[in-house]
């Protein structure tokens, strides 16, 4: 299937990132929000992105028009009807996730794939209430999307070569590189990252060292761009703990139990960046 038309389920940070880059590769893309100013709210945002990729030469100011000239918004998935691709990003609850795919599944093109931008649920239960699972597969960008190169494709238990060969090839149309895993809890990259943050915050939490310096260890000694506890902050702490009890649940054990003390910052409404205040304090410009 030659891919032109996407939409896009969720405006918020990661979904405007990927409806961001879409738009710019020259697809035309459909941006699904549940209410009309959550999506203005989105384009906005990826406007001034494309604006500061103009303003450092990244992107000329006649293909940010055009990029954004192929975005469209729309407050139910019905009104997107006929796209080749779906990407949901969506939050990270199960049920909300599986209602999104039943939309989609009857709104989308013969064929449609349709792939989630989860980073920790099982891509297996999320297409498990659909009449063809076999088209449903994981597409976990990084944030930011419009920068970060990677893209973890996972392949749900019924999915197939056929969509896991479409999703690799679009990546690769997208500017950036694919690299495929099998759906465990985390897949690869959470199942890494995320207990060597956690084992941060517990070294934090235990009196090991203080936050600035074991960033600085992480980020001198081992080459780290940023230090876990630092980058957990720009996570999401509330991320980070639903991931961590993804992770507990599926696999148990004391590597994967979730931090006290992250705990304890979630509970207390300190989330990170996108609160003001996590580990380190973040005040409004």
């Amino acid at each position: 299937m030659d891919i032109t038309r996407v939409c896009v389920v969720g405006g918020g940070t990661m979904g405007n990132g990927i409806a961001h880059v879409f738009a710019q590769k020259g697809f035309s893309v459909t941006l699904v929000e549940a209410k009309k100013e959550l999506a203005d709210k989105a384009v906005a945002t990826i406007t001034k992105n494309m604006d500061r990729q103009v303003a450092k030469g990244g992107l000329t100011a006649a293909d940010k028009d055009a990029a954004l000239a192929r975005l469209k918004t729309a407050t139910s998935i019905a009104e997107a009807a006929g796209f080749q691709l779906a990407v949901e990003a969506v939050p990270e609850r199960l049920d909300i996730k599986t209602a999104v795919f039943k939309e989609l599944e009857a709104h989308g093109a013969p064929g449609a794939v349709l792939a989630t931008n989860t980073s920790s649920l099982p891509i297996t239960d999320i297409a498990a209430s659909l009449k063809d699972p076999s088209r449903v597969i994981g597409m976990h960008f990084m944030n930011p999307v419009p920068v970060m190169k990677l893209v973890e494709i996972i392949r749900g238990k019924k999915t197939s070569d056929a969509a896991t060969e479409t999703v690799k090839a679009l990546t690769v149309k997208l500017g950036k590189i694919p690299a495929v895993a099998n759906d465990f809890p985390g897949f690869v990259s959470n199942r890494v990252l995320m207990p060597m943050i956690n084992e941060a915050i517990l070294c934090l939490q235990e009196g090991v060292s203080t936050k600035e310096d074991i960033d600085t260890i992480m980020k001198l000694g081992m080459a780290h761009p940023m230090g876990p506890i630092a980058l957990a902050d720009y996570i999401g702490l509330d991320v980070c703990l639903a991931i961590m009890e993804v992770l507990d649940k599926g696999f148990g054990g004391v590597k994967y139990k979730p931090a006290e003390l992250l705990r304890k910052m979630v509970a207390d409404g300190k989330l990170g960046v996108k609160s003001g205040s996590g580990f380190y304090e973040y005040p409004k410009k």
